[in-house]
């Protein structure tokens, strides 16, 4: 079966891996913010008709993937009607016109919308308890989604990082060539995920979905498997630099405070997954030797 996909949020990193999956059997429209503003409903309402109305022509099967949110976790915390509006009423709009035009649709939400202070993986039916600004905003979201009417699936990740944006894996490569050691939180716990390998499992749940085939479970949690420290991972990336670890020293989050408290724990559960007869994510240390050996090819 072929696939239109829609993708808002195109231009994040995992909007544009999203978008690197493009084939013979896949389209895929990836607008960034400046293309199309998930907060804008005439916006929203045209970008829906239009992928429905290009899906028909094409004889493809049209699906939503949204991607689009406002990620910056501590400036959400003075920033919060702005949060909301991305997180909350982006993704409202957006399920309502994809009901409107029976488009079905996958939210992307996060791991901040539970309290973290858990000492086992999250299963998606677990309480929530959004502890910051931003995963309030994602879990209201993910009410807006599943209370639509529309034919929609959640699905949460954390600890992403790619090859475009900001993220983690970005800054330690950076602070790797710039200071002899440094200090990383090893108190807070969770599961890194490569936004390659999480947008892999997005298009086959696309795929899914479109075939009339989606799983039961309206939310899952797709992550790369396994967990580690703040301070462990920048360890990993180290080592996979060619730079000794031992140069990155253990901290406490007392000891680096953030305008956004941080979940202790916040390692997702990938049985939801796994059940719903979808590819597992492969463990987290073999996603990140793809994401340095891909990083290694020339453009």
């Amino acid at each position: 079966m072929r696939l239109t996909v829609l993708v808002p949020g195109g231009s994040g990193q995992l909007g544009r891996d999203f978008a690197a999956l493009a084939s013979d059997s896949v389209d895929v429209i990836a607008p960034g913010s400046a293309e199309l503003d998930v907060t804008a409903t005439g916006q929203v309402l045209a970008a829906v008709g239009a992928l429905a109305d290009r899906a028909r022509e094409t004889g493809s099967a049209p699906v939503v993937v949204n991607a689009a949110a406002y990620t910056a976790v501590d400036a959400a915390e003075t920033d919060e009607d702005r949060a909301f509006a991305v997180n909350a009423d982006g993704p409202r709009v957006l399920a309502a016109a994809c009901a409107s035009r029976r488009v079905p649709l996958i939210h992307v939400s996060t791991d901040y919308v539970f309290a973290g202070d858990a000492s086992t993986p999250y299963e998606p039916l677990d309480e929530l308890g959004p502890r910051t600004a931003y995963g309030r905003t994602k879990a209201a979201g993910e009410d807006a989604v599943l209370g639509s009417g529309a034919s929609s699936w959640v699905v949460r990740a954390g600890w992403l990082y790619g090859h475009t944006g900001s993220n983690f894996v970005k800054t330690m490569t950076a602070l790797e060539s710039s200071r002899p050691e440094l200090s990383v939180v090893d108190d807070q716990i969770g599961g890194p995920t490569w936004t390659a390998d999480l947008a892999a499992g997005l298009l086959e749940l696309a795929s899914r979905v479109a075939a009339g085939d989606g799983p039961e479970r309206r939310i899952l949690h797709c992550a790369n498997t396994g967990s580690v420290s703040w301070c462990g991972f920048a360890k990993a990336i180290f080592s996979r630099l060619g730079a000794d670890p031992s140069r990155v020293h253990p901290c406490t989050t007392e000891e680096f405070p953030r305008p956004a408290p941080r979940p202790a724990y916040s390692v997702l559960s990938p049985a939801s997954w796994q059940e719903a007869w979808l590819t597992p994510l492969r463990p987290w240390e073999e996603a990140l030797d793809a994401y340095f050996k891909a990083r290694s090819v020339p453009a």
